[in-house]
């Protein structure tokens, strides 16, 4: 699990694809201290193995599903990435949770200056978007963010001059493709209130005896049981 809390801005040494893998060695530093081989480092809010270890990079496997779902084929050499190593369990929690399991893609709609403030508006498909809310959670490139404006088909979000710093984000251009992963806690939440029993399964367990609801768990259930 990661905080979307960025360590270092790392740079892609080389990538190598084999077919339908892809292996990516990225210099780095402050992300190689304690990890080995077999440790998770989000590239960009990617959560990937590390497979190799030198001193001044690490390598790591892509597969397949990972280049189609990601903005990873947008990377090539000399490109910049945002790093975090896995959280620790004795670490502070500055961002929020972050699997580094990525949603989907969004494209950079605008980039505006307000203030020392910068505003970046990102549009999205209706599988991301339904998850967005304002004052919500939202990874961006595996930058933990809050998201402060939400229309039908975008949202955006607002970066103090630390965040830009430390980051990759405004170094993108309009048009530029971005990793997006949205607050795991709604998509868990959907998952229970629209999940279908198998009809081999009794509904007892889940269903109250004496409820109308066919489906499975029903909002009453849920708030009977502290989740509302």
């Amino acid at each position: 699990m990661f905080t979307g809390i960025i360590e270092e801005i790392g740079e892609i040494k080389r990538i190598t694809k084999n077919n339908l893998n892809t292996d990516i060695l990225i210099n780095a530093s402050t992300v190689l201290d304690g990890t080995g081989i077999g440790d998770s480092i989000a590239v960009n809010g990617v959560c990937l193995t590390v497979t190799k270890l030198f001193g001044d990079s690490f390598q790591a496997f892509a597969m397949a599903e990972t280049m189609r779902r990601t903005a990873f084929n947008e990377l090539k050499v000399g490109s910049h990435v945002n790093l975090e190593r896995a959280m620790a369990a004795d670490g502070r929690f500055g961002g929020h949770i972050v699997s580094g399991h990525i949603d989907g893609v969004g494209k950079i709609k605008d980039i505006t200056a307000e203030g020392k403030a910068t505003w970046v508006q990102i549009s999205a498909g209706a599988s991301i978007m339904k998850y967005i809310v304002e004052k919500g959670s939202i990874a961006i490139d595996g930058i933990s963010l809050t998201v402060a404006k939400v229309d039908n088909d975008s949202f955006s979000v607002s970066l103090i001059p630390h965040t830009g710093s430390e980051t990759t984000l405004l170094s993108k251009k309009v048009g530029s493709l971005v990793n997006l992963e949205n607050d795991i806690i709604a998509k868990y939440i959907e998952r229970l209130v629209t999940f279908k029993q198998d009809e081999n399964v009794s509904k007892a367990a889940i269903v109250p005896a004496g409820s109308k609801n066919k489906g499975g768990l029903s909002m009453e259930t849920l708030m009977n049981n502290g989740f509302m």
